[in-house]
C-alpha cells in the first residue's frame, strides 16, 4: 500500500469517527508517515499513527492499532492542555517532531495549524533542541527513580527496559531526527555512524545487554514471544494503553517486523521489542489468564536472562549503570547538535510511539515518546 493511500484511510476515519466526539479538537499524523511521499511505499511491518486532539484533561485510552480501508491505523488520544503552547511542545521530545512538517488532519479550530507553523519555524534552533534532548535525559531519571521492587518481574523489567531505551532518544532528538519506539537502536546506530560517533553503539547495547546476543538465541526468544502473542490476543479483556499492541492485527508489527530485523542481521537491535512485548503480554496474561501466564514465564525469563537479568537486583544495579553513562551520553549530545543536521541523517527511520516508556503506566499516545 502506498503511504498516501493510508493516509487517505486515516483522513476518513478521523471524519467519521474522531470529529463526531464531543470535545475533538483536531488531529494530526504523528510516527513513521511524517516526512514520507504520497507515492512511497508503506512497509509492511509499520503503520499509520493517528493522534486525535481532544478537550477532554483525562482522555480514554485510544483504540490502538486496527484495520481501515485496508490500512493498519494507529490511534492514540492527546489532551489539548499538553499542545497549550509552541514553547512546551518545542520543549518536548516525544511532542515536537510531530510538528516539524505540515501533519494535521483536522483543525476546526485553527490552532493546531497555528502550533505547527510556530514549532517548524523554530525547530532546529539549537536552544530548543537541548531542551529536548535534556527532556529525554529526565525522563530515563525519572522513570528510573520510579522503580517499583515490589511489582510483578515483568512489571519490573518494563519500569528499566524503557528507560534504558530513552538513551536513544537522546541522541536522536540531539540529530533532529524521530524518536522512534520499535527501532530505535538502529535509528540511533545510524546517527552515531553518520556523526563520526560509531564508538558509543556498543555501550548502548552493553547497557541494554544485548551487545552478545547471537542471531540464533534471538530468533529462539522470537518464537516463543510469538506463542505468547497470539496466546495473549485471544484471551485479553483487560485495557491497558498498550492493548492496540496485542491484537492479530499488530501481530504484522509487533512479530513479523522483529524477524525481518533478525534475517537482516539487526538481531540485536530487535532485542529491545522482543523484551518489551514479551512483558507486556505477561502483563495482560497475569490480569486475564494467570494459569497461562504462569505457564509461559519460563520463557520469558529466559529472553531477560539474555540480557543478564535474573533478578529485581539486577535490575537495580542496571539502572545505576544507565544513570552513570548520562553524562557521557550528554557530552554526545552535544557533539551531535554542534555538528548540525547531517545529510546522511536526516531521512527519519520512524515507528508507532506511545506514550510507551513509562513501561507499567497508563499513556495518551502522543505518537513519540519514550
Amino acid at each position: 500500500m502506498r503511504v498516501g493511500t493510508a493516509r487517505s484511510a486515516a483522513v476518513q476515519w478521523v471524519g467519521e469517527h474522531a470529529r463526531p466526539v464531543p470535545g475533538f479538537r483536531g488531529a494530526y499524523f504523528s510516527g513513521s508517515t511524517v516526512g514520507l511521499p504520497d507515492d512511497a511505499e508503506l512497509s509492511p511491518f509499520s503503520d499509520v499513527d493517528v493522534v486525535v486532539v481532544t478537550a477532554a484533561p483525562a482522555p480514554p485510552v485510544g483504540p490502538g492499532k486496527f484495520r481501515f480501508r485496508g490500512a493498519l491505523l494507529e490511534v492514540s488520544h492527546l489532551p489539548w492542555e499538553e499542545l497549550a503552547s509552541a514553547d512546551e511542545v518545542l520543549s518536548s521530545y516525544h511532542l515536537a517532531g510531530s510538528f516539524r512538517r505540515d501533519t494535521v488532519i483536522d483543525d476546526p479550530t485553527g490552532r493546531l495549524r497555528a502550533l505547527g507553523a510556530e514549532v517548524s519555524r523554530r525547530f532546529a534552533e539549537p536552544c530548543w533542541v537541548r531542551r529536548r534532548y535534556l527532556d529525554a535525559e529526565r525522563r530515563i531519571e525519572t522513570r528510573l527513580a520510579a522503580f517499583d521492587v515490589s511489582a510483578p518481574f515483568h512489571a519490573q523489567v518494563l519500569s528499566w527496559l524503557f528507560p534504558t531505551g530513552v538513551t536513544t532518544h537522546v541522541l536522536l532528538a540531539a540529530a533532529l531526527r524521530n524518536p522512534t519506539v520499535r527501532l530505535r537502536y538502529r535509528a540511533a546506530r545510524e546517527v552515531l555512524d553518520a556523526y563520526g560517533q560509531a564508538w558509543l553503539y556498543p555501550e548502548l547495547l552493553e547497557l541494554l545487554g544485548c551487545a552478545r546476543l547471537s542471531a540464533h538465541r534471538t530468533a529462539g526468544h522470537l518464537y516463543e514471544l510469538a506463542r505468547t502473542f497470539d496466546a495473549t490476543a485471544e484471551v485479553a479483556r483487560t485495557p491497558f494503553f498498550f492493548s492496540g499492541d496485542l491484537t492479530a492485527g499488530a501481530r504484522p508489527v509487533a512479530i513479523d517486523g522483529s524477524r525481518y530485523l533478525i534475517e537482516r542481521g539487526d538481531h540485536r537491535e530487535a532485542a529491545f521489542w522482543i523484551v518489551a512485548t514479551f512483558a507486556r503480554c505477561h502483563t495482560v496474561l497475569a490480569a486475564d489468564a494467570p494459569e497461562l501466564h504462569r505457564a509461559r514465564l519460563p520463557a520469558f525469563r529466559e529472553a531477560v536472562a539474555d540480557l543478564g537479568i535474573t533478578s529485581t537486583d539486577d535490575l537495580l544495579r542496571r539502572g545505576q549503570e544507565v544513570i552513570a553513562f548520562l553524562p557521557e551520553l550528554r557530552r554526545t549530545a552535544e557533539r551531535i547538535l554542534a555538528a548540525g543536521p547531517d545529510s546522511t541523517a536526516g531521512a527519519d527511520i520512524t515507528s508507532t510511539i506511545t506514550d510507551t516508556d513509562t513501561g507499567t503506566g497508563t499513556g495518551t499516545g502522543t505518537g513519540t515518546t519514550g
